[in-house]
């Protein structure tokens, strides 16, 4: 079993930058693919990126390819979302998700694929 622990939300302006971490428990971080969704009031969960347990691999929803970067860092058992260009369509409570995937190169991209959830961090943009 894995917990997840996010940071480095809060507020933010348009065009500018924030970077979400997420710390995971355990020894095995490398064999998890680990995911960020965010949840925006009075919507569902939505995908907004994956990597792959070596961080070989990533996926990006369409909204955010091009401005946020995620990355990991095995040695730390963390990982992060590099958030660029911000809008204020990218307000909403951001999650940390992880999934055991072993070897796999795999990366997924549905709520259901993950069944580690960390408490999520809000993430407010302004004009």
């Amino acid at each position: 079993q894995v917990q997840l622990v996010e940071s480095g939300g809060g507020l933010g302006q348009a065009g500018g930058s924030l970077r979400l971490s997420c710390a995971a428990s355990g020894r095995t971080f490398s064999s998890y693919c680990m995911g960020w969704f965010r949840q925006a009031p009075g919507k569902e969960r939505q995908f907004v990126a994956a990597i792959s347990g070596s961080g070989g691999r990533t996926a990006y929803a369409d909204s955010v390819k091009g401005r946020f970067t995620i990355s990991r860092d095995n040695a730390k058992n963390t990982v992060y979302l590099q958030m660029n260009s911000l809008t204020p369509e990218d307000t909403a409570v951001y999650y940390c998700a992880a999934r055991e995937s072993g070897l796999s190169i795999l990366v997924f991209t549905t709520v259901r694929d993950f069944a580690y959830w960390g408490q999520g961090t809000q993430v407010t943009v302004s004009t």
